[in-house]
């Protein structure tokens, strides 16, 4: 590799985001104990708003964004991990407040790594990525509240996304009954060949909802919230639990505590950018186990960094299936 390296970087100009592929030097790159050889990144909703300046994502500037990258050690001054290892990053405020995974070459901290797992590649860990993550975080979480497969069905709103696809994948390979909501009405091959048993519209999980409707839920892997997030609740069984880690619908959440008086429903917020790491590995050996590899041809596309701002206004506008793989060396 050369002494410089490309990458996607973001500006401000006129306050209003703007995004150049430049060419870089290790000089450029901020602060940190390992630097990486950057091998594979990915295309998150998070991205999409940071790249087009839609949301207020980037906190510093300028920015390389990238919530998630895999790569290989180049240098390391960490007594955790050693030239040639390969490491996942997400989370940890990486694509937002620090530089991310849109450059070939990266400085991180070493507390923010994680050991690729022995039977993942780098272009598989990235077809899961912070989406799978939370994903297989969520999927955890409803196992922990006793949802088990035979407890009835688990609904997933947003199901054609990232989180929403990987979800629905990990859950029909465990048992479990799936119900996709989709707001693309030619999703439903995609969601069925996951996995999912039943598809909804997203038309029809966004009717404003009674405080208590008929129970059909045993749990539920939400990334929509405001009204559809409500009504998930509304349906949720006896004793059901609805995992929330997601927003693309709105913040708000139009419900009553009926639900979770008189049903004893649990709704549990999922965070991965915070997550604890042991936590983390815990959830990548699960994704590594769990996650059918026969799925990842059907649910990524592959990209390059001049191809991301056109993807980045696309995935904003829910035009997005599946998951995009960003190979930053194309």
């Amino acid at each position: 590799m050369t002494d410089t390296f490309k990458a996607l970087v973001l500006d401000q100009q006129d306050g209003k985001t703007v995004s150049t592929i430049r060419e870089l030097s290790n000089d450029d790159l901020p602060d940190g104990d390992v630097l990486l050889d950057v091998s594979y990144s990915s295309l998150n909703y998070k991205d999409g708003l940071a790249i087009t300046g839609k949301g207020k994502i980037v906190r510093s500037w300028p920015l390389v964004p990238g919530i998630d990258l895999a790569g290989t050690v180049r240098e390391s001054h960490s007594d955790d991990f050693k030239s040639g290892d390969e490491v996942i990053l997400t989370g940890w405020g990486v694509g937002e407040k620090y530089w991310g995974g849109y450059s070939q070459r990266q400085r991180v901290r070493s507390q923010w790594l994680v050991a690729l797992p022995s039977n993942l590649t780098a272009r598989s860990a990235m077809v899961i990525g912070t989406a799978g993550l939370t994903a297989m975080l969520c999927v955890m979480t409803l196992e922990e509240a006793g949802v088990t497969p035979d407890k009835g069905t688990v609904v997933v709103t947003g199901a054609s996304g990232g989180v929403g696809s990987i979800a629905v994948a990990v859950l029909a390979k465990l048992g479990y009954s799936v119900a996709a909501v989709s707001g693309k009405a030619d999703a439903e091959p995609f969601l069925k060949k996951l996995g999912a048993t039943e598809i909804l519209t997203r038309d029809e999980m966004s009717q404003a909802a009674r405080p208590l409707e008929g129970q059909r839920w045993a749990g539920a892997v939400d990334t929509v919230g405001s009204t559809m997030l409500a009504r998930v609740l509304a349906e949720t069984q006896y004793n059901g639990c609805v995992t929330a880690c997601g927003l693309a619908g709105g913040a708000d959440l139009p419900t009553t505590v009926m639900p979770f008086i008189l049903r004893n429903v649990s709704l549990r917020g999922v965070d991965s950018v915070q997550c604890p790491v042991e936590r983390r590995k815990a959830a990548w050996q699960r994704l590594a186990a769990d996650l059918p590899s026969a799925l990842f041809d059907d649910i990524e596309t592959t990209a390059s960094l001049e191809q991301l701002p056109d993807l980045a206004e696309q995935i904003t506008c829910g035009k997005i299936k599946g998951r995009v793989i960003v190979d930053v060396n194309a």
